[in-house]
């Protein structure tokens, strides 16, 4: 079986465009994220094997993470959790369901943190997600997190939908 095409920055690119696809109006339905917690801003890309979203929240002073140093790196992961999130609602969505199943974080594996502390970064950050296994039970993805092409964070992550 051939491997498909990841969703990588050059094949974004093709589709990246300064109007974002997506407005967190369009998905913020769709996950359990809400106010100053809903960390990302918009959708540019999203597909059925990942996703890239964008945020400058984490500029913002009232971040829900900030601490008196500033916004650690390893919260990055959870900027990696909430676009697995919007990935799965829109996929849920795109198949007719009204929103995704719950879903709970169960692991973060191999996170590589490539800063200290992020909020002192002005610009977007691009925020990628892409699964590598889901079915009825959970699924499982790769993130990273850039800055001007530069990468701040990576790792794989777990969810599970537990019974309703």
């Amino acid at each position: 079986m051939p491997r498909r095409q990841p969703l990588t920055k050059q094949r974004a690119n093709t589709s990246v465009r300064d109007v974002p696809l997506l407005e967190k109006a369009d998905w913020a339905s769709l996950i359990p994220h809400a106010g100053a917690m809903c960390l990302l801003d918009a959708v540019l890309v999203w597909d059925q094997q990942g996703i890239h979203a964008i945020s400058e929240s984490h500029a913002r002073a009232d971040h829900p993470l900030r601490s008196t140093l500033g916004l650690h790196a390893v919260h990055l992961a959870e900027y990696g959790a909430q676009a697995m999130a919007v990935h799965g609602g829109l996929l849920a969505r795109s198949k007719g369901a009204q929103a995704a199943r719950a879903g709970r974080l169960v692991s973060l594996r191999d996170v590589q943190l490539h800063v200290e502390y992020v909020d002192l970064s002005d610009g977007r950050l691009d925020v990628h997600a892409e699964c590598l296994y889901a079915d009825d039970g959970g699924a499982q993805y790769t993130f990273r997190i850039e800055h001007r092409d530069s990468v701040l964070a990576t790792g794989r992550a777990a969810v599970i939908h537990p019974a309703d």
